[in-house]
């Protein structure tokens, strides 16, 4: 037989190399073509970045978030007391939906010393809120700022713990939430706030006003007056620093003030859901208290100085605002 000879032409060893065979080339001889293993690209390992510890921020503290069936604070810092509860007091608590007769009253008696003139016509309930409003009487030279008073018609007494959300009016005048007995000569007080974020007297003394919560309390016991606690006011601006309304004007915002009015001779003063000022009586201060707000004015330095005239004619700062007053006491839990 015949033997015969195959060429191999360029073209086909190229496809049998790039097919990766072997290709045998004529009869008994043979050619074998390999085409060698590529390595692997490899990347040089890259070690990851070292993981940081989250930063931890303050704590919030949002007012406005707060459980509405508690008082604020226990949403923050719950310090009730072991086998303590606290219960709402409904009557000496109100969202203002509407004016509610069975629980508010306006009294008109007026302050000494001022230019103050309490009139009915000057508070009342609309828009979801009590509001206290500041006009002029421009009649008369003596009582010409007009205002008003609402009153509680029940009263308490201790251990309870009282709150509400106030925006002051923007003039020279004291914006108060306070608890009283309603006897000048056998007289329990606490105040709970007196805010001027506006005051007219100036000074560095009357530049922390818009931020400085002024509380007290009063005994007057057989003509004796025992006073303390305004003589170093809660300050917004010391809140904590995740507290939302840290440093904001009272004119501002809306502002949660509260007392816990926890025994004969103690209240804890709370501001936004955080502790600040307390007071520690000498004397016993144990008569049921009336729940009253008000706003009113006097030429004085503690108060920070009358309105101009005209601010009483704008609307748009002469009317303190209270979203809700809420009150508990506390009690006993039921036994299990």
């Amino acid at each position: 037989m015949k033997q015969v000879n195959s060429k191999v032409t360029p073209v086909a060893l190229a496809l049998f190399m790039a097919l990766g065979v072997s290709a045998c080339v004529g009869g008994s001889d043979s050619s074998v073509v390999s085409v060698p293993e590529t390595p692997p690209v490899t990347t040089p390992p890259v070690e990851p970045p070292p993981v940081e510890p989250p930063v931890e921020g303050p704590t919030v503290i949002d007012v406005n978030t707060a459980d509405s069936a508690l008082p604020s604070f226990v949403s923050f810092d719950n310090t009730t007391p072991a086998g303590k509860m606290w219960q709402k007091v409904d009557n000496m608590s109100d969202e203002f939906d509407f004016w509610d007769e069975s629980k508010w009253l306006k009294t008109t008696w007026n302050y000494g010393g001022t230019p103050v003139f309490m009139r009915n016509e000057n508070s009342g309930v609309s828009g979801g809120m009590l509001w206290i409003k500041a006009t002029l009487d421009d009649t008369s030279d003596d009582q010409w700022f007009e205002t008003s008073r609402v009153r509680s018609k029940a009263k308490i007494k201790f251990p309870i713990y009282t709150e509400a959300r106030i925006k002051t009016a923007h003039i020279s005048a004291y914006n108060t939430f306070w608890l009283n007995n309603g006897d000048s000569n056998n007289r329990d007080e606490i105040d709970i706030i007196e805010n001027n974020s506006n005051p007219s007297y100036t000074g560095a003394k009357y530049d922390n006003y818009p931020y400085e919560m002024h509380s007290q309390y009063f005994i007057v016991k057989a003509g004796v007056t025992e006073r303390d606690g305004d003589d170093n006011p809660s300050d917004n601006r010391e809140l904590s620093a995740g507290n939302t309304l840290k440093g904001v004007p009272w004119n501002e915002e809306f502002h949660v003030y509260g007392a816990w009015w926890k025994d004969k001779n103690t209240v804890q003063f709370y501001l936004n859901g955080e502790e600040v000022n307390f007071v520690t009586s000498t004397q016993d201060f144990t008569l049921e208290q009336h729940i009253i707000f008000d706003l009113w004015t006097q030429d004085s330095s503690w108060v920070g100085g009358l309105p101009e005239k005209e601010e009483l004619l704008n609307n748009d700062i002469n009317t303190m605002e209270i979203d809700w007053v809420r009150t508990w006491s506390l009690v006993d839990k039921p036994a299990e």
